[in-house]
């Protein structure tokens, strides 16, 4: 039991030090000598990357933050042949979000955990969430909020897997951390979206 806990354990501060290499900061540190997070809307994710630096440098970070959570999990899953606990991918992924949100090497200011949630929710089960990610791109095609779109997918990625993982306690509250995390994150744009003062996709940010 002890080795179970300890191999898990670790496993998860890997995850959380794999979320915390923030790519926006990185890349936009590499290419402009600026940090992201002292230009446009302040926050080290794609969708800044693409108002500021533009869609070559929006895409790369995308992909690089999908990856991280697809590698959090898979690391986990690792752990578990090696003998970890089996339901060790679900706090794993909570970790690498914690970890792009709030970096340990970025004085815990990072972004807000969507794509890499993303590649942590397509590594949990990647067939709800494949269908909430069309659900999501649907709300932002119609009402350009990126917001809006991520904070419905996360929470109904929550509730599907809530029901689906019902019987396994440490994956449910992991999959509600990982939603209120994101939508946490978002708070701001809640309340600017409430007032109708959101910035859409494609807009200039005032």
């Amino acid at each position: 039991m002890v080795f179970l806990v300890t191999i898990t354990i670790g496993t998860v501060i890997a995850a959380y030090l794999l979320g915390s290499v923030n790519s926006s900061i990185l890349i936009s540190k590499a290419v402009s000598g600026r940090d992201i997070r002292e230009s446009g809307s302040g926050n080290a994710g794609a969708t800044n990357m693409l108002r500021t630096m533009g869609k070559k440098y929006a895409v790369l970070t995308l992909v690089i933050d999908i990856l991280k959570g697809v590698l959090a999990v898979l690391l986990a899953r690792l752990s578990a042949q090696c003998g970890g606990f089996e339901w060790g991918i679900y706090p794993a992924g909570l970790a690498v979000c914690i970890g792009h949100c709030y970096p340990i090497f970025f004085g815990f200011k990072g972004g807000k955990g969507v794509a890499t949630g993303l590649g942590v929710l397509l590594m949990w089960d990647w067939q709800t969430a494949l269908i909430v990610l069309a659900a999501a791109l649907v709300i932002m095609a119609l009402t350009r909020f990126v917001s809006l779109g991520s904070v419905t997918a996360a929470v109904l990625f929550a509730v599907i897997e809530a029901v689906k993982l019902r019987d396994i306690i440490p994956a449910v509250v992991c999959v509600i951390a990982v939603a209120a995390l994101l939508v946490w994150k978002h708070r701001g744009n809640i309340v600017r979206l409430a007032k109708g003062e959101e910035s859409r996709l494609g807009s200039k940010k005032k």
